[in-house]
């Protein structure tokens, strides 16, 4: 049986940070599926829009080396919506990087009530989010 990892983010200016994030997903499972924020919930969770699209993002992240498959995620009406994609891949482990921001206890409820048996992990990067995060180099690149 395959076991399939599922990742989150944004994803907007990928930078090693990303990929290393990814790459340490990707030895959790057999497969890895990235789901990539939509344009607006990025414009809703950060109050400004991304510099790439989610489909030119998702297409990115498609083609990095660890990834399987890159996804664009749910478009969100409802609280519901944000969890309904996992129902459609039903992986076995879901990631979350070390600064996202994730309501695990209400994570965990959804999943029980929706009989999917996934271990969430938190992965903390070695590299230093100083140099890579993508918000820092925003502004480094004045964007």
């Amino acid at each position: 049986m395959t076991k399939t990892v599922m990742a989150f983010g944004s994803f907007d200016l990928l930078h090693p940070g990303h990929v290393h994030y990814l790459n340490r997903a990707s030895k959790l499972g057999d497969r890895l599926i990235v789901v990539v924020a939509r344009d607006s919930s990025i414009k809703a969770m950060k109050g400004r829009p991304p510099v790439f699209g989610e489909k030119d993002r998702a297409e990115l992240v498609g083609s990095l080396k660890s990834v399987h498959r890159a996804v664009v995620g749910n478009r969100i009406r409802k609280r519901e919506d944000l969890y309904k994609i996992l129902k459609r891949h039903n992986p076995s482990v879901i990631v979350f990087g070390y600064d996202q921001r994730v309501d695990i206890p209400r994570l965990k409820a959804w999943l029980l009530e929706n009989k999917i048996k996934a271990r969430i992990v938190r992965i903390h990067s070695s590299l230093d989010p100083k140099r890579y995060k993508s918000s820092r180099m925003r502004s480094r690149l004045a964007i």
